[in-house]
């Protein structure tokens, strides 16, 4: 997880969206608009609509830009998620386009997107690219394979699984970097791509002597070097900096096992880096015959501690499991075995990536474009070809590729990533020159992503990365950024109501962050995976009203598709939220993991998909909007977001987040242009989903809710000018206004 965002949206922030001076006009004669309005304090209680039809912040098709995704799922419940009456229910909720999740690179693993395929050595064993030939037989499932090679522990998406062959106390394993990496691949010297392993102890230590038992290919030129700040290493690089150990450059490593005195004189560190910018080129224990197990660096078993009297003392604890001396690498070598599959019943990290074929054809895509990755991190650019051959010769349709998965939440370099990147691009855009890649497919952050300092003191992950395909010529490979949002998590996952007040500056904010890295604005951001918490609130109203708020005002600022977290009804708790088993999902399940209920998100769904916005291809035009009702923390108890429907129809959602108190709400849409405002006309359909009509009561796997919805709907009568918002609700107010033919 990354730093928390500030809590407050200043003025001087939401102007800072726009990129043209025009556009920074439009917003601050708006601002000065609310400010006017609001100086009749509370007691207006008006949601204002900047109406001027030059004012459009943005446009959107709900068929294209409301979408959902599918992930991996447990090994024995695919056949049961996919039978025909599970997914008419999931379809009921109303969502548009389809993102395939790639998750075994999360858990450490390489993904074998066909069953069938080739293993690049005879032995039937190494990198393996799936069959690109279609067949009579249908993929229903596929899985991922653990990596044998490797050296972390854990990162912020394996979770509690696998470890690290770094400690693991065995010397007939080892970790190795990736092939890919290296010069063969890259074209640049490996010193532009230094790999690395970092210890972390629980707490600092005396550091003088470390001892590396290397394996082939060993470093020639490497550093031992420690962390010298107060922050994390891993997850704050700008709170320190890395320090070569006063004896700790070698610059003529001749492999083996050796022990060095890196410090004469005790020295306390949480962290040690070891940092290689040169390899010995020798061959792996899987032979010569495959370059790739010829290039990088290999490291059977580190140790770290001090020396007395020609003893070491190792401060490390090896075992072959989570309780090991936490470490970390820079990359990992993706060969693999058959024996490294890994499939365990009823859980996620061990479980099916939906197989191509029945996801094309279950009906979940509604016959429309679907996004879908390919294995970067720990794949080879052959098998991500192959494999999107495999689709177009079956002839489904593709809209966008993502391209790995949170490079970020594993530790990568900025331009290591960047390189394969470029690598996949080519054997990619060879096959097929239209296709739209794109990525990094940051996780689940709030505040820009930083990464060590480069030589020119640059810090940015994102920045760094758009640099990289410039300085190679390669921009246009880029066709869209993506990234994951899970605001809020505090490793409680209780989500406290507060944390609605925060979302419309949180999503603001992380928009605005990738344009100020370099983003162009010609390349569209799509917010690819997201929902609120885990635990409880995701599934009580607090998770329907985030809903309700976060994919309006993500398009709003300016975002081209947002996909919700997850269409299947897969309940289980999160390793890390033990208290729901309702965690990102519609539905909850029955012991066979059956639909049983649905839970306050699929009736958020619902008003978003066919109540707010109008079912369909149409355009939809947003619109900015703002209320003066807040507390007395100066918090804004109401937000609402408009669009004018291709029906001719005005439409408000809006969020009550009082959770005690009901609200009596004027709605005024103004026109600059004119200097009018205007109000709905005629009748207006009213839809109200809160806790009136939900409420949620834990019981682990059991939990449930009631009421269980459904929401409220009603047509108010011609002339209505204020609209009552229950307390806890989500609004949608629809109708016609004087302007509306215009």
């Amino acid at each position: 997880m990354h730093v928390a965002p500030k809590t407050c949206l200043s003025k001087k922030l939401l102007a800072r969206k726009y990129s043209t001076m025009s556009q920074k006009l439009l917003i601050t004669s708006f601002l000065i608009l609310l400010s006017a309005m609001s100086g009749a304090g509370a007691e207006g209680q008006t949601i204002t609509v900047d109406a001027t039809p030059s004012h459009v912040a943005n446009t959107f098709s709900p068929l294209r830009a409301l979408g959902t995704t599918v992930d991996r799922i447990p090994s024995n419940t695919t056949d049961i998620f996919f039978r025909p009456d599970q997914i008419k229910q999931i379809l009921e909720a109303g969502w548009g386009p389809v993102t395939y999740r790639q998750n075994t690179e999360l858990f450490v693993q390489a993904w074998h997107w066909n069953p069938k395929g080739t293993w690049s050595d005879s032995s039937g064993q190494g990198y393996f690219v799936g069959d690109a030939k279609p067949t009579n037989e249908s993929i229903r499932h596929s899985y991922g394979y653990n990596l044998p090679h490797r050296g972390v522990t854990r990162n912020n998406g394996s979770e509690f699984d696998g470890y690290s062959r770094l400690d693991d106390g065995d010397l007939n394993t080892y970790w190795k970097s990736n092939p890919y990496l290296t010069k063969a691949f890259t074209g640049e010297d490996d010193s532009l791509h230094p790999q690395w392993v970092v210890v972390r102890l629980q707490a600092e230590e005396i550091v003088t002597n470390i001892r590396i038992a290397w394996a082939e290919p060993y470093a020639r030129n490497y550093r031992v070097q420690y962390w010298l700040g107060k922050g994390d290493a891993m997850d704050d690089p700008e709170d320190g900096e890395w320090k070569d150990f006063p004896s700790g450059v070698v610059s003529d490593g001749k492999g083996g096992t050796v022990t060095l005195q890196v410090s004469p004189t005790p020295l306390a560190t949480r962290y040690v880096r070891v940092l290689m910018t040169e390899s010995s080129n020798t061959c792996d224990t899987h032979g010569k015959s495959d370059p790739r197990n010829c290039v990088g660096y290999a490291i059977k078993e580190i140790y770290l501690g001090t020396q007395t009297n020609g003893e070491f003392h190792d401060i490390l604890h090896h075992t072959p499991g989570q309780d090991q001396t936490f470490t970390f690498s820079s990359s990992i070598d993706p060969w693999h075995q058959p024996s490294d599959l890994y499939v365990i019943p009823d859980r996620m990290e061990s479980g099916d990536q939906v197989g191509f074929d029945l996801f094309f054809t279950s009906g979940i895509t509604r016959g429309q474009p679907a996004m879908v990755p390919v294995a970067l991190l720990y794949g080879t650019p052959e098998d991500a070809a192959a494999q999107i051959t495999y689709l177009e010769k079956r002839g489904y349709p593709i809209s966008y590729i993502e391209m790995g998965e949170e490079p970020d939440g594993q530790y990568m370099a900025p331009e290591d990533y960047a390189t394969l990147y470029l690598q996949w691009a080519t054997a990619l855009h060879k096959i097929d020159p239209d296709l739209k890649l794109g990525g990094p497919v940051f996780e689940g952050v709030s505040e820009d992503i930083k990464f060590w300092p480069d030589a020119q003191g640059k810090t940015s992950w994102f920045t760094r990365f758009l640099d990289y395909l410039k300085a190679h010529n390669r921009l246009s490979d880029l066709s869209f950024m993506s990234y994951e949002h899970y605001p809020y998590y505090d490793g409680t996952c209780q989500g406290p109501w507060s944390n609605l007040f925060k979302e419309p500056e949180v999503l603001t904010h992380i928009v605005q962050v990738w344009r100020d890295d370099g983003l162009p604005a010609n390349v569209p951001m799509f917010n690819t995976e997201t929902n609120a918490p885990g635990g409880d609130a995701a599934v009580d109203v607090f998770g329907a009203l985030w809903l309700g708020e976060t994919f309006p005002a993500f398009l709003t600022a300016g975002g081209k598709a947002s996909y919700y977290h997850h269409a299947l009804p897969y309940s289980t708790p999160h390793p890390a939220c033990w208290n729901s088993w309702g965690t990102y999902h519609m539905f909850t399940t029955d012991h066979n993991y059956l639909i049983k209920q649905r839970t306050s998100q699929f009736f958020a769904t619902q008003m978003l998909t066919q109540e707010w916005a109008e079912p369909g291809d149409g355009e939809h035009r947003l619109f900015h909007a703002a209320s003066d009702i807040k507390d007395s923390m100066g918090r804004t108890l109401v937000t609402a977001y408009a669009v004018q429907r291709p029906d001719g129809q005005w439409s408000l959602m809006v969020i009550n987040k009082d959770y005690d108190n009901p609200h009596s709400v004027k709605i005024a849409f103004h026109d600059a242009d004119t200097s009018t405002d205007n109000s709905y006309v005629g009748p207006v359909t009213r839809i109200t989903f809160g806790k009136e009509q939900y409420r949620w009561h834990s019981a682990m796997r059991d939990g449930y809710a009631d009421p269980d919805g459904p929401a409220d709907k009603s047509t108010l009568p011609d002339g209505a000018r204020s609209f009552v918002l229950p307390p806890a609700s989500m609004t949608v107010l629809r109708g016609r206004i004087s302007s509306s033919a215009k």
